[in-house]
């Protein structure tokens, strides 16, 4: 049984503008079904997190709505950016959702080893400019003028990750909770209308997530970002997440606040391997999962 938001909760949704329509997705490899006729809406000014036990399809999902993967049945609809008509991105390129406002980070860190923080971001940034290499090889008025551009907003969002006294370091070198700001300044710098972020905090420490609350928070409040998360540190979800959607084996098994997602059995059931009245049981005994303190700014005590 799926749970959904009752009709208060549902008022406390921020906006009714919807972002993301899946309807009735299923994805398929071979014999093995990732998605089984997944459907959500994501809306505008929202997080929303993706939940659930390694193999319950979040990243998958993840790469449908991306266009990594083009599912066999279903439709995904965007509309990232306010103003936008909803339309289809089935069957385009990851390059072309890009461009209509989703950008993400993955599980694992991509960002370019070799080049300093400052130009991992500007690789961001340039997503969005018209200089080619003909206009850098020739020096052109305008690329000359786009390039200073590009280094001012790069600079601006390594300031707002936290991460601006590291601008001139060499993305390797850095902490491994400061590499992961750095993936999202990077992706901040194609300017999302929605930012997908794939278990940003994974490897790090109670003071990095810390950190990463508060600039989930601060992206959606401050920038009006819409943000979808994927994440297995409940505590930063907890803290974050307006919404909570959680997978099992390919299917949405639940849909609510956190409070309703800490308390719902069947969700419980599916982390324990137990059955729905055990779980309730189990529900009934435990105490609230504990959210993170968010005072403070953000790389506030680092080195």
């Amino acid at each position: 049984m799926t749970s959904t938001l009752g009709a208060e909760e549902k008022a406390a949704t921020p906006g009714q503008d919807v972002v993301f329509d899946v309807a009735a997705v299923t994805l398929r490899f071979g014999g093995v079904t990732s998605l089984n006729d997944v459907s959500l809406q994501m809306y505008r000014g929202e997080i929303l997190a993706v939940i659930g036990p390694n193999g319950a399809g979040k990243t998958s999902l993840f790469n449908s709505l991306t266009g990594v993967y083009l599912p066999q049945e279903g439709d995904v609809r965007l509309s990232a950016r306010q103003g936008d008509p909803l339309r289809s991105v089935l069957g385009r390129k990851t390059h072309e959702i890009n461009r209509l406002g989703v950008a993400r980070t993955f599980q694992n860190i991509r960002l370019f080893p070799a080049l300093t923080a400052l130009e991992n971001v500007k690789v961001g940034v340039e997503t969005r400019q018209r200089s080619g290499a003909v206009s850098a090889m020739l020096g052109l008025p305008w690329q000359r003028r786009e390039e200073r551009e590009s280094t001012e907003e790069a600079l601006r969002l390594l300031g707002e990750v936290g991460l601006g006294h590291r601008a001139n370091e060499l993305a390797a070198s850095l902490p491994y909770g400061e590499q992961r700001r750095l993936e999202i300044a990077r992706a901040m710098g194609t300017k999302p209308g929605v930012l997908l972020l794939d278990e940003p905090a994974a490897g790090t420490n109670p003071v990095e997530k810390r950190d990463l609350a508060r600039l989930i928070q601060k992206i959606n409040v401050e920038d009006g970002i819409s943000v979808l998360l994927i994440e297995h540190d409940m505590k930063l979800v907890m803290s974050v997440a307006h919404r909570i959607v959680v997978l099992n084996f390919g299917q949405k098994i639940a849909e609510g606040s956190p409070a309703q997602i800490q308390r719902d059995p069947v969700v419980i059931g599916a982390y324990l391997g137990t059955s729905e009245e055990e779980a309730g049981e189990v529900a009934a005994a435990q105490p609230v999962v504990q959210t993170i303190d968010l005072e403070g700014e953000i790389g506030e005590g680092e080195a």
